[in-house]
């Protein structure tokens, strides 16, 4: 797994949005003051990847992935893995009660060479080549298919976060063997071995079916085959006997039904000719015919005299005039009458309206007058309580004043003292002007309620005047109308004239109905008789058709009666003459199916010497049927004999198969083969570790392993075995990395499987090393970088170890967030 960009967005310290860009970064070092958040950069990778950060110490404390004022956090990662490029997304979000969960995430491989510029602006459906997880729990299945690492083993690895940096280091025989399986893909023996065990199983369940099957297997033997074969030959006998008998029994059945079917009908037409019988109403049915149509002649003079009865009144009637019209005059002539006596009531109200009016208008002005003199009285006051102000003013100078002084309101020689009144001039003028103003408010509201009066008077003498102008308009328009009409008598006496009309055309039109109804009944009854009469010839016709073919002699088609006593006659003799000669016809039946029958028998023994029923229906078919099924007997005898050699065969090859899967099964078995690939795997690893070991400790230590332990021999004290647990901060750092760097060197090509060991990044224990050490760190580091095939990263805030690194993210943090910024090349 190398990582190629990371966006973060509300992620634990990074509350804005951030990217790293790790593009053409074969070397990098995350620096910046502690706590600035450099390692959060290593957690959001793993994040990203597994849903949890070692540091968290809880795989469900998600909670942690949000920064204390964000309600959402997202992380998406751009990683490479086996040469082909994946972006993984996972967003946290805080829902209303503060519970955090993750709600969605996401793991798409992008199409090849796809432009990441585009992630900015969002990815297309051609940009993705396959979907590989929706949800979770799928991202999480699907990571570990892609990285081919578990959690556990990754954090030990490939990103080694603060606190697990010596974790594999430590790691117990049994812990350090699990990862080792995974990396190496030994897990692949172990499927193989269980596959293997599986096929052994399943051959054998198979041998014990086929075991069965065959045992099940019986009446398949050279007996049984020379008895089915037996079998086929006698109902072969017995289908050729029936290709003989048959014809001949076919031809006495085909003469029998002729016979049978020629008496048949000899008795049918004998019982045909019986069933002649004469209508007793024949010869009633044409008289009441004829008086039927009689009885219609009758409706229809009737008919006729009412309808030209009504016809003339009807003339009368719209002779005598326009009934509407006749009225409307008369309501004419009421309606002016009426106008007429209106007038005088109207002219009456508009001249009381108009004295009503005039006495109201000389009620307002009175009203007016007063109000006029209330205000001039009021402004009087008003004037008289000034010039009490100004007195009472100058009461109040006076104890100051002196006669030859200069006064101090118009700065004149005073000549004479005021005089000094009883009682104070404002008060008196105050009363006067209350009452004034009270005077002039009554005179006011006086005003008020005439002018509104007076206003009640106009309408009342505009709507009487309107009232007896509508009424004078309407009687001219009327008088207009009925200028040259005749009187209200003459137009009554019209009308009562044309009610009388009316009364009578409604006697007329009543009679036309009854007439019309009675024409109705007699049609109906002639009709009904007439039906009767074509009823009783076709009864006649269908008779004498039925017996046509025997030669039916002709009728008399105007004499009914005479028509069905021919035809009885005539019926009557010819069933004699039939009848005659039955006894003949019968005998040739019973002889034909006597020899039928004999036919029958001979087929029925042959059946029965054979163990088969007796014939039903068609004996060469059951004949057929039952050669077919003898057949079909003999041919699964034979199938079942060969299905029992191929399964003798079969099951030969499974006994082989069982064998050689069992003895893979127990060479493959963990304690042996397993161990010892786990044995040659760990021994080239420490070889290498050792290696590296030496260089970064100037020749001290070689490290070693001695059942699953690992140890250091200390070449500068006579080459002292030392448990790795021994080894003080700067030298566990260095054994360590020895063995980080080993495992992400060696293992990837000693791997089988898919694991993805294409980078390391260290966060831990630079600051403990001297300088030397720290030299000899970087350089190992450099050329680990140089090689091309690893991303190398550290996590540093050691500045002269940072210096030597060409790609630096510095990271820095302030009250709201930290930031990243890409230096160097």
């Amino acid at each position: 797994m190398r990582p190629v960009r990371l966006d973060l967005d509300g992620f634990t310290v990074f509350r804005e949005p951030t990217t790293v860009d790790f593009t053409d970064t074969d070397f990098f070092a995350l620096v910046g003051p502690t706590g600035s958040g450099k390692s959060t950069v290593l957690d959001a990778i793993c994040f990203a990847l597994y849903g949890t950060v070692p540091r968290w110490g809880d795989r469900r404390a998600i909670a942690n992935a949000l920064a204390p004022s964000a309600a959402e956090a997202r992380v998406r990662l751009i990683f490479e893995s086996v040469g082909k490029r994946y972006v993984l997304t996972r967003v946290v979000r805080r829902d209303a009660k503060g519970a955090v969960t993750t709600k969605h995430a996401g793991l798409e491989m992008l199409a090849p060479g796809l432009d990441l510029a585009k992630l900015e602006f969002g990815l297309e459906q051609d940009d993705i080549a396959e979907v590989l997880a929706g949800t979770p729990g799928e991202v999480d299945t699907a990571v570990q298919t892609v990285v081919g690492l578990p959690y556990e083993q990754f954090t030990k690895c490939v990103v080694l976060p603060q606190g697990e940096f010596a974790a594999f280091l430590h790691a117990k025989p049994a812990e350090r063997q699990k990862i080792l399986v995974n990396l190496l893909g030994l897990d692949v023996y172990g499927r193989i071995r269980e596959r293997a065990t599986s096929e052994g199983a399943t051959a054998e369940a198979k041998l014990k079916v086929l075991d069965d099957q065959l045992h099940a297997m019986s009446g398949i033997d050279d007996e049984a085959l020379a008895a089915a074969a037996a079998r086929v030959e006698a109902l072969r006998e017995v289908a050729a006997a029936v290709d003989r008998i048959a014809p001949r029994l076919g031809e006495a059945d085909r003469l029998a039904a002729q016979a049978a079917t020629a008496l048949a009908a000899l008795d049918e037409e004998i019982a045909r000719l019986g069933a002649v019988a004469v209508p007793a109403e024949a010869a009633g049915l044409a008289a009441a015919a004829a008086s039927a149509r009689a009885a219609v002649a009758d409706a229809v003079e009737g008919t006729r005299a009412a309808e030209e009865r009504e016809e003339k009144l009807r003339g009368e009637l719209q002779a005598a005039g326009d009934v509407a019209a006749l009225r409307r005059l008369l309501d004419r002539h009421a309606e002016r009458a009426r106008l007429a006596a209106e007038a005088a009531t109207v002219g009456a109200r508009v001249e009381a309206a108009a004295a009503g009016h005039a006495d109201a208008a000389r009620a307002v002005e009175v009203a007016r007058a007063d109000a006029t003199g209330a205000r001039q009285a009021l402004e009087a006051a008003r004037e008289a309580y000034q010039a009490a102000v100004a007195a009472d003013r100058a009461v109040a100078l006076r104890p100051h004043l002196r006669v030859g002084d200069a006064c101090p309101v118009c700065t004149q020689t005073v000549q004479e003292l005021p005089a000094v009144p009883h009682e104070p001039a404002v008060a008196a003028a105050e009363a006067a002007g209350k009452a004034a103003r009270k005077r002039s408010e009554a005179a006011d509201r006086v005003v008020e309620e005439r002018d509104r009066a007076l206003r009640e008077r106009d309408r009342d003498l505009a709507a009487a005047r309107a009232h007896a102008e509508q009424v004078a308009r309407r009687a001219g328009e009327l008088d207009r109308e009925l200028d040259g009409a005749p009187a209200p008598e003459a137009v009554q006496r019209d009308l009562d004239g044309i009610g009388r009309l009316t009364k009578a055309l409604e006697r007329a039109g009543a009679e036309v109905r009854k007439a019309r109804d009675a024409h109705r009944t007699a049609a109906g009854q002639a009709d009904r008789a007439e039906e009767r009469l074509r009823s009783a010839w076709r009864g006649f016709d269908a008779a004498r058709d039925a017996l046509a073919a025997l030669g039916a002699p002709p009728a008399n088609r105007d004499d009914l009666a005479d028509a069905w006593s021919t035809l009885h006659g005539w019926a009557t003799g010819e069933a004699g003459r039939r009848q005659a000669g039955r006894p003949e016809a019968q005998d040739e039946v019973s002889a034909a199916q006597l020899r039928a029958a004999a036919d029958r028998d001979e087929l029925a023994a042959r059946f029965t010497a054979a163990a088969l029923p007796a014939p039903v229906a068609d004996p060469a078919r059951e004949a057929a049927v039952a050669l077919e099924r003898a057949d079909a007997a003999r041919a699964r005898i034979e199938e079942r004999r060969a299905d029992a050699a191929r399964m003798r065969e079969q099951r030969d090859g499974l006994a082989r198969e069982a064998q050689v899967a069992r003895a893979l099964a127990q060479h493959l078995r963990a304690d042996r083969f397993e161990r010892w690939l786990l044995a040659e795997a760990l021994d080239t690893l420490v070889e290498g570790a050792s290696l590296t070991l030496r260089e970064l400790s100037s020749g001290q230590y070689d490290l070693g392993h001695d059942k699953g332990e690992f140890f250091v021999v200390d070449h500068h004290d006579a080459g002292l075995r030392r448990g790795v647990r021994t080894l003080s901060g700067g030298e566990t750092f260095q054994a360590s990395l020895a063995l980080a760097l080993a495992l992400s060197e060696q293992l990837a090509g000693l791997s089988a499987a898919s694991a993805s060991l294409e980078s390391i990044v260290l966060d831990e224990g630079f600051g403990t090393l001297d300088t030397a050490t720290l030299e000899t760190v970087a350089a190992t580091l450099e050329n680990l970088a140089a090689r091309g095939d690893r991303m190398v990263g550290v996590v540093t805030h050691v500045g002269a170890l940072a210096e030597r690194i060409p790609v630096r993210f510095e990271v820095r943090r302030d009250a709201r967030t930290a930031r990243i910024e890409r230096v160097g090349l």
